[in-house]
């Protein structure tokens, strides 16, 4: 355990219960120009005492769970503010009295917030807000001395507050961009409750510097060998590499896993000979990373497949590079979602793990042989540190593309599979005219800060599929999610190569991952892009996932759309594209002879994570 703190002002402590967002609470506390040091859930009183106030962040537990997260109970007698969220606010009610229980409807995803008190936490906010949840338990009794301060539909104690002690409760998350007010509401809490004075001294040049410093203490003399994609993540961290080591000691390995995007190799050459990075390495390993996924059809095991074969190549390429294996450290452009989501905290849920964050690589971690220069930032810092490095546009603002490429776009099915009825879901879908199936084709997601691994909802309208508006298909995704333990993802009919009367036939054909399918989803990715890219909506989207999915209606399999809008990927909405772009998109789509349907991924995240594995 750390050394006791001396007493200091204008800190903020967060006790981090394992949540996805606990690091994200900190960013935005960087960002109101406070200091914030992120702490263990079961961190003593005695070590935060000089911090002007705590925050207890949300976790993937339930507080009546055997082993999950505690904190010491008596930092409620620090005389600090304090406050709770999501996981937070129910270990905080029922640490003081309150009662926490399962709650009847689950929540994930947008809520109206009714406030009932609009001063202190919620001063200067209007009476009705759109905040983000993602929980399935509630407080159910409030503690004595506590209060109402907002409701939603489906949640009594959305927010409490004690407002004598200074302690509240929310039960959304005030630090995800899709609560609108959610900086205001941290901001009240941190300046006006906690009477901290921000600084205006965050993001500027000293942060390269700072990360510049790292770079040199951890190579010490030693050679960088960097997995590059062409990303704007790994573009950057070998451009921070190079300032600091200088360009003799830093070689790219850029591998041709054989699931990139149509003509991407070509382009990352002539964008790394523009940007004069001189030692870059390419290799064609398509056929060994195709042979190695062979017939394996769950995604967790597919990333880990691709981390591990990623390792063995790049130990392949050593001797060639370097002679000899005593004078070198592996280099990676992995940003804080990829480590949190892999379950890179202590109490944090495993969503899924990401390629350079399998036991291979951790193996380099532990021997101190691993440069991440942006393990502690998020996809939107990363940009500003890029533009910082004066790297050109066209890399730092390049749309995000997963390590494991199209591998995880491309699914596949060990068996053959028909559509399935769910009279639950089929009463929410006849209110909204729509005609529902189950898709017995599983997809992850994370609930309540936990993954799920779960099948999938197809809506469809019987004549003209684009004259629904968007606002209305995500009002009833959020009920279905909500309602539908089973669920975790909607997709909507877009267009089909056959009626709806004839989708009694349709099926999830028995499939691996192979070249032609690849091919094929390369196909309708690059038609699909080069359509958007057109529009001037194409800069509002953070990322375009198109996924190929084995269903069939006769001749080929269907594609899903997967636009998504974000600040920085740990939560998203799904983007709401022009119907006239969309039809443009589905025409040029079912022109391709083995495309039979299209349709479109109406979840937000949570509970569905923005990739389908």
């Amino acid at each position: 355990m750390r050394k006791e703190i001396s007493s200091r002002e204008n800190k903020i402590a967060i006790l981090d219960t394992g949540g996805q967002y606990a690091h994200l609470i900190a960013r935005r506390i960087r960002e109101i120009g406070v200091i914030s040091q992120i702490f263990p859930a079961e961190t003593k009183k005695k070590h935060l005492k000089g911090f002007s106030g705590i925050i207890i962040s949300g976790g993937p537990y339930s507080v009546y769970q055997q082993g999950s997260p505690k904190i010491d109970p008596n930092i409620f007698d620090l005389n600090i503010p304090i406050l709770g969220i999501c996981y937070g606010h129910q270990l905080m009610a029922y640490l003081l009295g309150g009662k926490v229980k399962r709650g009847k409807i689950k929540e994930y995803g947008i809520a109206l917030l009714n406030l009932k008190v609009s001063n202190s936490i919620f001063k200067g906010l209007k009476k009705q807000q759109q905040v983000w949840m993602s929980h399935s338990d509630i407080v159910s009794e409030i503690p004595k001395g506590f209060q109402v301060l907002g409701i939603t539909d489906n949640c009594e104690y959305a927010a409490i507050g004690n407002l004598e002690k200074k302690f509240f409760g929310l039960q959304f998350h005030p630090e995800v961009k899709h609560t609108l007010s959610g900086q205001k509401i941290l901001r009240n809490f941190v300046v006006n409750i906690c009477q901290c004075r921000p600084c205006s001294n965050f993001y500027q040049r000293e942060i390269v510097q700072k990360i510049l410093e790292e770079i040199k203490a951890q190579a010490k003399n030693k050679k960088v060998l960097f997995f590059i994609s062409g990303g704007v993540d790994s573009t950057v961290a070998l451009a921070l590499c190079i300032k600091a080591l200088g360009k003799e000691n830093v070689f790219g390995l850029c591998i041709d896993t054989g699931f990139l995007r149509k003509n991407e190799i070509i382009q990352l050459k002539e964008a790394f000979s523009k940007l004069k990075f001189d030692n870059i390495k390419f290799i064609d390993k398509s056929n060994e990373f195709l042979e190695a996924l062979k017939n394996v059809y769950d995604p967790e095991e597919k990333r880990k497949l691709i981390g591990e074969k990623f390792i063995e190549v790049q130990k392949e390429a050593l001797q060639e590079i370097f002679r000899e294996n005593s004078n070198w450290i592996l280099g990676q452009g992995t940003i804080y979602p990829d480590t949190i989501e892999s379950g890179g905290t202590r109490h944090a849920s495993l969503i899924k793990t990401h390629h350079n964050q399998v036991e291979a690589v951790k193996k380099f971690l532990r021997e101190n042989r691993l440069i991440e220069p942006l393990r502690e930032f998020y996809k939107d810092e990363v940009r500003k540190i890029g533009t910082i490095l004066n790297l050109p546009d066209e890399i730092v603002f390049k749309k995000p593309f997963p390590g494991p490429g199209l591998a995880i776009r491309c699914l596949a099915s060990k068996e053959t599979f028909f559509l399935k009825k769910n009279k639950n879901i089929e009463k929410i879908a006849k209110k909204y005219n729509l005609t529902s199936w189950i898709l017995p084709l599983r997809s992850v997601g994370v609930k309540g800060d936990t993954r799920s691994y779960q099948e999938v909802t197809i809506l469809a309208k019987e004549k003209n599929p684009l004259e629904i508006s968007f606002d209305i298909l995500e009002k009833v995704s959020t009920e279905i999610v909500n309602k539908i333990e089973e669920v975790n993802r909607v997709i909507y009919l877009l267009g089909s190569k056959t009626s709806i009367s004839d989708f009694s036939k349709a099926h999830i054909i028995s499939v691996n991952l192979n070249k032609e399918r690849l091919d094929l989803l390369r196909e309708a990715d690059a038609i699909t892009i080069s359509i958007v890219k057109k529009s001037p909506v194409f800069k509002n989207i953070w990322q375009f996932p198109v996924i190929l999915i084995p269903l069939s209606l006769g001749k080929g399999e269907s594609i899903v759309l997967r636009p998504v809008c974000s600040e920085d990927a740990m939560t998203a909405r799904f983007a709401k594209l022009p119907k006239s772009l969309l039809s443009k998109i589905i025409n040029q789509l079912l022109s391709l002879e083995k495309i039979d349907a299209v349709f479109y991924d109406i979840t937000n995240k949570p509970p569905a994570t923005i990739e389908w594995e």
